[in-house]
């Protein structure tokens, strides 16, 4: 079957933004004294939704429930704080997105992040024009590794999961993403993510396909 539509995430693959929301959640915990070291953020709550993260830093740590609603406001305001001053244009992604724009692939964005850091981030990126679809971890019950967030977007495309081939960093996105039925696509850095790359794991998926 022919893929019809490319499903992005959106830190680590289209911005490199993993260390901006690291550093905003720990800016917010340590105004209450708590704080996630950098190897507890890589191997344990990297690519998971902020209120996953607060849910247990309480179970493990007692971070008091009461701070989470606070914490995920401050931890917003200071991502918000890192866009602006940080989020780029990044030619080989505009020109990625706008080759396959071209070419008549339908594109869209599904990310754990809140979809006003997603709207300003795409726009900053100057990558909004392109997507036709965005989903964020406000339009499902459960974040990425479910894949809810997934098949939300490929609905939403009018497609069905094989037509889909999402390209994800984070193994918690890699889960979700093959729990939807998609093909999936692996980059480990943002510059991974290449017009090349993207039509050339396309052609193999489908060429395997009509070979089967």
């Amino acid at each position: 079957m022919r893929i019809k539509a490319i499903i992005f995430d959106m830190d680590g693959v289209l911005i490199e933004a993993k260390d901006w929301h690291y550093e905003a959640l720990n800016r917010a915990l340590l105004l209450f004294g708590y704080e996630i070291s950098r190897f507890d953020h890589l191997t344990t709550y990297d690519g998971l939704p902020t209120r996953k993260k607060l849910e247990m830093l309480s179970a493990e740590r007692n971070l008091p429930r009461s701070l989470h609603s606070f914490i995920n406001e401050m931890k917003q305001i200071y991502t918000t704080e890192i866009i602006h001053q940080r989020c780029r244009p990044l030619f080989v992604h505009e020109y990625a997105l706008s080759t396959l724009k071209a070419k008549g692939y339908k594109l869209g964005l599904a990310s754990n992040s809140i979809r006003s850091t997603i709207e300003l981030m795409m726009e900053k990126a100057s990558l909004k024009q392109y997507l036709d679809v965005i989903r964020s971890n406000e339009d499902v019950t459960e974040g990425k590794p479910n894949p809810a967030i997934y098949t939300s977007a490929i609905e939403a495309l009018n497609l069905m999961p094989e037509e889909c081939l999402v390209v994800e960093d984070n193994e918690n996105g890699i889960r979700a993403a093959r729990a939807a039925g998609a093909h999936v696509l692996v980059v480990h850095e943002v510059t991974d993510v290449t017009l090349d790359r993207i039509t050339n794991f396309i052609e193999h998926a489908e060429g395997k396909a009509v070979s089967l």
